[in-house]
């Protein structure tokens, strides 16, 4: 079944929200977009509309979580992780604060709202923050799995969700570890870590190449801070090929985390599969993937251009 990350979010924080008095929910007037709406209805008075004013809205959650709250401050991601930076530097990551960046509308996919909008640093953004921890959920099951870990740890989190309908990758029954590197299919040779929405791409080209003879072991890491270290170093070790899917720009993302844990060891040869630092344009969310190389098909072609 497709569903969209951002409803799961907004109905597993109305079950936090009745379960734990002490959650604060936040948000940047966009509450029916991100879905915090069904926390809302829950408890009204822990929801907190800060207007379109994210840096002023991380202030409010710095504050809230100093006089001891888990605080939940949801916006779009260009605007939760780029509009608020220092303050999410300063006032939240700098003191440790338990705040939950929980951002929507991320990545190339937003579509027709276009570059100003399509957040393809977010994850670089939050990365390289002392104290922030940065998830990126793969499907509805993984996103209400992780903000539920989310709000039982302490301190600043980053949870990245797109804007569309994804697949399922996971059934009811399956046990998740969130930050752990998830091996969704195994086969040998080549090694695909994907994060996000493509892991659902990854999976189509894994079924082509092993159409075509090729049989390649498939990843989903959802947790990019702190990164899996020896589960990556294990299945790096273990392929000749190895490549980073993300929607998000090859700089600063999953590749660059890879890339940051591997090059010690020059373990394997690892490329990039994302966008190729540029900004995106409007169009239908489709059709700006497929100009990006955010797709199955180019997954294909780079693997059997590398492997032959």
């Amino acid at each position: 079944m497709a569903e969209e990350l951002r409803n799961a979010y907004g109905k597993t924080l109305a079950e936090l929200v009745r379960e734990n008095p002490d959650i604060v929910v936040l948000d940047a007037d966009l509450s029916k977009s991100t879905k915090t709406f069904e926390a809302k209805k829950v408890a009204p008075e822990r929801h907190f509309n800060a207007g379109i004013a994210e840096a002023n809205m991380m202030g409010m959650a710095a504050g809230l979580a100093a006089s001891g709250k888990t605080v939940f401050a949801s916006s779009f991601a260009i605007f939760a992780a780029g509009r608020a930076f220092e303050i999410i530097r300063n006032s939240i990551c700098y003191p440790h604060l338990n705040v939950k960046i929980c951002a929507s509308h991320a990545g190339l996919s937003v579509g027709e709202d276009g570059a100003s909008h399509q957040a393809i640093e977010d994850i670089a953004i939050m990365r390289v923050l002392p104290n922030m921890q940065v998830y990126v959920p793969c499907d509805a099951k993984e996103t209400k799995a992780i903000i539920k870990h989310v709000a039982a740890i302490k301190g600043p989190c980053y949870v990245r969700m797109g804007r569309g309908k994804v697949d399922d990758v996971y059934d009811d029954n399956h046990e998740f570890h969130i930050g752990k590197v998830d091996v969704l299919k195994k086969g040998s040779k080549v090694c695909l870590f994907a994060t996000g929405m493509m892991v659902q791409e990854a999976l189509k080209a894994r079924d082509i190449l092993k159409e075509k003879g090729l049989e390649v072991t498939l990843c989903n890491i959802s947790c990019l801070k702190p990164l899996d270290f020896e589960g990556v170093y294990n299945l790096a070790s273990s392929h000749e090929y190895c490549f980073a899917l993300e929607e998000h720009n090859i700089i600063g993302g999953l590749y660059g985390a890879l890339s940051e844990a591997l090059a010690p060891y020059a373990l394997t040869k690892l490329f990039p599969i994302g966008v190729n630092d540029t900004f995106g344009e409007s169009g239908k969310a489709k059709d700006v993937l497929i100009k990006y190389g955010i797709f199955a098909e180019r997954i294909v072609k780079e693997v059997e251009d590398k492997v032959k």
